[in-house]
């Protein structure tokens, strides 16, 4: 016994995205989402081994380093996003 039925988008949501456009529109935001508390977690411990470890020159230079790479991954993740839309709208449909 065969039993089929007809995949639409109201029975399964998942067909509504058609295009690879779609699907980099759908998980973008979402990307960027992690990017940012990615940024936000590195900050945040490179900020605390700066007020524990002030008196040790290695963990401060450590820690400033791990700001100044956190800020350039964003500033990467921020151009690449920036990029993306360019392309979206220059490119025809």
């Amino acid at each position: 016994m065969v039993q089929a039925f007809t995949i639409d988008s109201n029975s399964f949501p998942a067909a509504k995205v058609t295009s690879i456009g779609q699907i980099v529109s759908l998980a973008l935001p979402l990307a960027m989402t992690g990017a940012g508390l990615i940024f936000l977690v590195i900050t945040l411990k490179a900020a605390f081994d700066i007020l524990t470890h002030g008196d040790n020159p290695d963990a401060l230079k450590k820690a400033y380093s791990s700001i100044a790479n956190a800020v350039l991954g964003l500033i990467i993740v921020v151009g690449s996003y920036l990029v993306i839309k360019l392309l979206g709208v220059i490119l025809p449909k």
